[in-house]
């Protein structure tokens, strides 16, 4: 069974994310103070985290970075804000998904699921064929998810991981934003793909020498990105 944490100070819609969940056989705390939901969050003992942004004592933004500096569960932050500047915070952060006030509690479910899947399939056990993925200075291992740019580790958030994996196992290949959104965050193309163009430029900055003029992530305007050989 699936652990999942859930830091929201408003308690009806934090009960109700928690039966949601747990009739679809998830096991859910919740925690109303930002303070102690950090807390419990870098114990290790939950797959999943929803995190309000405005929380009492510490908000939404910090927990995210510090989660994310600890441990590559999945976040997916929960905000009343409609203002693109926040998610793109949240994001830049580390986290991988958002859903902004109010939402379906099916919606929830499927993105939960998603995200669980995927980090389930990423951090599975993979074979030693095809360890290594070499381009020019960038090399990805794929048994330890470990990224080096000219010997450097550099540190990936598990969706910028996902990202850079599937470009470079397809170099030279185009991928659409929405194609991206899809298998990436595991939902349809009518969700937000603005989330993939943040997530792109994230990447870009921890691996490109100058990101305004990338020479691995390619951007093919009016179509999508691909990683150039």
């Amino acid at each position: 069974m699936k652990n999942i944490l859930i830091i929201e100070d408003e308690q009806a819609i934090a009960e109700l994310q928690r039966d949601y969940l747990e009739s679809h056989g998830y096991s859910v705390h919740i925690e109303g103070r930002g303070d102690k939901g950090l807390e419990l969050a870098l114990t290790g003992e939950y797959d999943l985290l929803i995190l309000d942004v405005m929380l009492p004592k510490l908000d939404g933004f910090e927990i995210c970075r510090e989660v994310r500096n600890a441990l590559e569960m999945p976040v997916l932050m929960v905000t009343s804000k409609k203002e693109d500047i926040d998610k793109i915070r949240g994001l830049g952060l580390g986290a991988d998904d958002y859903i902004t006030k109010p939402f379906s509690p099916s919606e929830l479910v499927a993105r939960v699921k998603a995200h669980l899947s995927r980090y389930d399939r990423l951090t599975s056990g993979q074979s030693e064929r095809g360890q290594f993925i070499q381009i020019r200075g960038l090399v990805i291992d794929k048994l330890s998810r470990r990224v080096t740019i000219h010997e450097q580790e550099v540190m990936l958030t598990s969706k910028e991981y996902e990202l850079l994996l599937l470009l470079s196992s397809h170099p030279n290949r185009v991928f659409r934003k929405e194609e991206l959104f899809e298998r990436i965050w595991g939902l349809d193309s009518n969700g937000d793909v603005a989330t993939v163009t943040v997530h792109i430029r994230r990447l870009r900055e921890k691996i490109e020498h100058d990101p305004s003029n990338p020479q691995f992530i390619e951007t093919i305007w009016g179509v999508g990105y691909r990683l150039k050989v």
